[in-house]
């Protein structure tokens, strides 16, 4: 018999980031949480450039101690190389806003993630890996628990006031619900892996995320050293040009690194430690952000090309904006559609904006020629780099491109 005071009110699917954060924020308050994991951590993840952004999350996580007092590299700026080789001037977080949350990490997200799983635990959230849900269950348009598969093939039903889906990219309710709505436009694919011994810059450069355009612009790499003297490396491109009617993902690699003299100058001399890993970096979101009695958080709710590194802030804010959302709703005793998801729309707001500088680096945009153009705008784009998103400012930022898209196009003539 099922003890109904111990029973949860809020089931989480997925023990990433953001499935971390929610758990934990929740805790913190007082509800009941059991989260569900399939995997058993550590387990590998790529994704481990975090953005200063991060910092006020991780805070209410109280996850800082425990990151100040890692091995994780310190980052303390992004820097970008274009397609001739030309070097911008590094975009120092600290330049921009002088405060702790200027200085954030490079992680491995193995490490990273069994931290913030760890953490939740010690806030009372009671975690269960190795266990798969099979299913979110319904009473008509309302979420009332999941189905799980444990480790001996037993199956059970959790019924729960909320259901949390955090599960990443395979996001059960997005595909249960037909709710998936792609974006065309940035069709991406990317190859990566890790070398020991490559090149890294002195000092206070040691930790930056270096962003590398490849020589036929078709394509960027992502250059992000890790301790142990470790560094990640891929190639990002569109999903035809990197995987179809080309050889394996190896020699794609290393015709694409040929392409890309400034990447390749750095690996030079360096042992190559793993295989050769592959993906789709398909960029989509979800219809809506809940429903009655369900929230998607994280890649479950949307992912967003890796170009800026907002995979981890993404999935940090989307769990604390809706954890913020069920506590309010418990206490209420509303779990509706339209308490769940009154963040939605800021949220939404502030990834388009992200999504937006995206675009315009695909396009051609580059950060020296507009910085120098507009001088005013240097710290609203290093706002927009660290993840800075919600503010309505920003938007000038996007008519000042477009004004010197206008300039280029008559200059042209």
């Amino acid at each position: 018999m099922i003890d109904i005071q111990n029973k949860p009110q809020v089931v989480v699917i997925g023990g990433g980031p953001a499935g971390a954060t929610v758990s934990t924020l929740l805790a913190q308050q007082g509800v009941r949480v059991e989260l569900f994991e399939r995997e058993k951590f550590p387990r590998f993840h790529i994704g481990e450039s975090l953005i200063p952004e991060t910092y006020w999350v991780l805070k209410r996580l109280n996850m800082l101690p425990k990151l100040k007092n890692s091995q994780f590299i310190k980052k303390y700026s992004v820097q970008f190389v274009s397609d001739s080789g030309k070097q911008s001037a590094p975009f120092y977080f600290h330049d921009n806003k002088d405060h702790d949350c200027s200085q954030t990490w490079q992680v491995r997200r193995s490490e990273f993630d069994e931290m913030m799983l760890r953490n939740a635990e010690e806030h009372g959230v009671k975690t269960h890996e190795g266990v798969r849900v099979l299913d979110v269950l319904f009473d008509g348009d309302r979420a009332t628990g999941i189905q799980i598969m444990d480790e001996n093939g037993e199956k059970r039903e959790v019924h729960a006031d909320v259901v949390v889906d955090a599960s990443g990219q395979s996001s059960m309710l997005i595909n249960k619900l037909k709710l998936r709505v792609s974006d065309p436009s940035l069709n991406k694919g990317s190859i990566w892996t890790y070398f020991k011994g490559a090149k890294r810059d002195p000092g206070r450069d040691e930790g930056a995320t270096t962003v590398l355009q490849v020589e036929n612009k078709q394509g960027w790499f992502w250059y992000i050293p890790l301790h142990d003297d470790i560094v990640s490396i891929g190639v990002v491109g569109d999903f035809d040009y990197l995987f179809k009617g080309r050889g394996s993902h190896e020699e794609v690699f290393a015709e694409e690194l040929d392409r890309c003299p400034a990447a390749k100058m750095r690996v030079e001399g360096a042992e190559q430690v793993t295989k050769i890993f592959a993906t789709k970096d398909f960029t989509y979101k979800s219809k809506q952000a809940a429903g009655d009695g369900w929230v998607l958080i994280g890649d479950a709710l949307g992912f967003l090309d890796p170009l800026y590194s907002s995979g981890v802030l993404l999935a940090l804010k989307s769990g604390e904006l809706a954890a913020d959302a069920i506590v309010e709703g418990l206490k209420k005793g509303d779990t509706s559609r339209n308490q769940l998801s009154h963040w939605e729309k800021q949220y939404m707001v502030g990834m388009e904006r992200m999504r937006k500088l995206v675009c315009e680096y695909y396009d051609g945009f580059n950060f020296g020629r507009f910085v120098r153009r507009f001088p005013n705008h240097r710290g609203d784009i290093t706002d927009l780099l660290i993840g800075d998103l919600f503010k309505d400012s920003l938007d000038k930022v996007f008519e000042s491109i477009a004004t010197m898209k206008t300039e280029s196009e008559a200059m042209a003539e």
